[in-house]
């Protein structure tokens, strides 16, 4: 009996060592199976920016062909629609690259339009001119307003960038403008 015993505690004792053993290969192959998920989420949303790219990309390129199929007279009206009525002048970032983009034609369409249909040769000078008609209209509407507001509101990058603007226009200076307006 005593032998039983002794052999029962050895097998217990080796049956102990195996649920050891299982548990820590248990715990490995949960942790190898984390790192597969998550390997596998990373690749699955790799996968899913990818295709949204794609789609993105071919979108572009899909406007972009039928914009520069598009007449002169259709992409002045739209400029008119999503430039003026969307005030994307105020931004001083908004340039023509952005236009471009905006439009979804190339920049070369693009400058094309302007040297062919508008009394501005490039884009950069309409967007330059919506930002100068702006600022003189925020000068009628606003007195309260600084001068440094205004040239924020109007997508001027510098105040001074708005004075030369406003010189170029009219013939004086923002405050010069202000004051003649309040006169009359």
């Amino acid at each position: 009996m005593n032998s039983e015993l002794k052999q029962l505690q050895e097998e217990n004792a080796a049956l102990r060592a195996e649920v050891e053993r299982l548990k820590d290969e248990l715990i490995r192959l949960v942790g190898r199976n984390l790192d597969l998920t998550e390997q596998l989420e990373e690749n699955v949303e790799l996968r899913r920016r990818t295709e949204v790219a794609r789609e993105i990309l071919e979108g572009n390129i899909e406007r972009q062909r039928n914009a520069d199929l598009q007449d002169d007279g259709q992409l002045m009206a739209m400029i008119e629609l999503r430039v003026e009525e969307q005030r994307a002048y105020s931004d001083p970032a908004f340039d023509s690259q952005a236009l471009a983009e905006l439009l979804g034609v190339s920049r070369e369409r693009l400058n094309k339009l302007f040297r062919h249909q508008s009394i501005h040769r490039t884009p950069d000078a309409y967007i330059d001119n919506l930002r100068t008609l702006h600022a003189l209209r925020l000068l009628r509407e606003h007195q309260n307003y600084t001068i440094a507001v205004i040239a924020e509101e109007a997508g001027f990058a510098s105040v001074r960038t708005l004075q030369r603007r406003i010189q170029d226009a009219v013939g004086m200076t923002p405050v010069d403008y202000r004051l003649m307006l309040t006169r009359g």
